[in-house]
């Protein structure tokens, strides 16, 4: 028997403990991460129980008459463990799909995990929602991913970059300074863009301090100077490049080339892939064709962020769920 249970602070320790276990969720999921801005977003995440034994989780938040995948992640659907089966994704899809009517939901909103993520298969998710209701896809963006245990290698472009990083005397050293690198990013992101990163130095402060061996900035010197720096979110199989940004002076002399040289080469990251992020242009999913191009030179390749609408079908909205 599958019961849904919304998710309370009284379970916290409970739902840390399984995405501790989960083969596709990474430490973004722990709630010290996604509780750093719960004033945002109305949290409306979901516990998936089988016979009393926690089997599943769904990140979520509330928006009217919609279930989303939580916007305050880039992804998240349903979390689940090695030992979690197709039939109780089944089941679990099926109860939610109850619970979703009962609570006046009539839409999910649902972005899976991409399969760089996984550690194992686990896309039984996608397969209920098929075949349980109506599932669109409503965006994707491409994303770029360098698979560090079979490198395709820089392109000629990146390699001389290098190579002018060099004589220019830069280095490249893992940095504490989030302060520097902010001044860069936001200099950057309003003279490009006119935005604000999504998190706030103070933000980034916290989160650091939750999570200092996952959340780490490596940077790129000239002396003392930094010019270029990558925020990187070290996961279970994936390092994940949350923030990169170069000074002028740093772009001008190829900082930044310098530094994914030595994430790629030198530094011997545990993990199987090197996630640059996606390359859409502001306000689209459209490709931004200079930073794909950019990406791809430093040997990444495509790797789809999905994002699906779900309508149930066929429920009554008196099935029995639990509040």
């Amino acid at each position: 028997m599958i019961d849904i249970v919304r998710y309370t602070p009284s379970r916290q320790h409970e739902w840390n403990t399984f995405v501790a276990e989960a083969i596709n969720a990474t430490f973004l999921f722990r709630r010290q991460y996604m509780d750093y801005h719960a004033q945002r977003f109305a949290d409306h995440s979901l516990m998936v129980y089988d016979k009393g034994r926690l089997v599943a989780l769904l990140p979520a938040h509330e928006d009217g008459a919609r279930l989303c995948s939580h916007n305050g992640l880039t992804f998240g659907g349903l979390l689940t463990a090695a030992r979690t089966t197709t039939a109780e994704v089944m089941e679990a899809f099926t109860q939610i799909a109850a619970y979703m009517a009962s609570h006046g939901f009539s839409t999910l909103v649902y972005k899976p995990a991409p399969t760089i993520y996984q550690q194992l298969p686990a896309q039984a998710d996608l397969y209920a929602l098929s075949q349980i209701g109506t599932l669109h896809l409503a965006a994707r963006d491409a994303g770029s991913a360098i698979d560090l245990a079979n490198p395709i290698g820089f392109s000629t472009l990146r390699r001389r970059k290098v190579a002018k990083a060099i004589r220019s005397g830069l280095h490249c050293d893992e940095s504490r300074d989030l302060e520097a690198f902010w001044h860069i990013l936001e200099h950057n992101l309003a003279q490009r863009f006119g935005a604000k990163p999504v998190h706030s130095l103070d933000e980034m402060r916290l989160l650091s301090s939750r999570f200092p061996n996952e959340i780490r900035l490596m940077a790129t010197f000239r002396g003392c100077e930094m010019v270029a720096g990558v925020l990187l979110y070290h996961t279970q199989q994936v390092v994940r490049t949350q923030y990169i940004s170069a000074s002028p002076e740093g772009k001008a002399t190829g900082a930044l080339d310098l530094l994914f040289h030595h994430l790629t080469t030198e530094l011997s990251l545990s993990q199987r892939y090197l996630d640059l992020g996606t390359s859409a242009l502001a306000g689209s999913h459209a490709v931004n064709p200079g930073l794909l191009f950019q990406k791809e030179g430093f040997g990444a390749r495509t790797v789809c962020f999905d994002k699906y609408e779900w309508q149930p079908t066929g429920l009554s909205s008196h099935e029995p769920v639990n509040p």
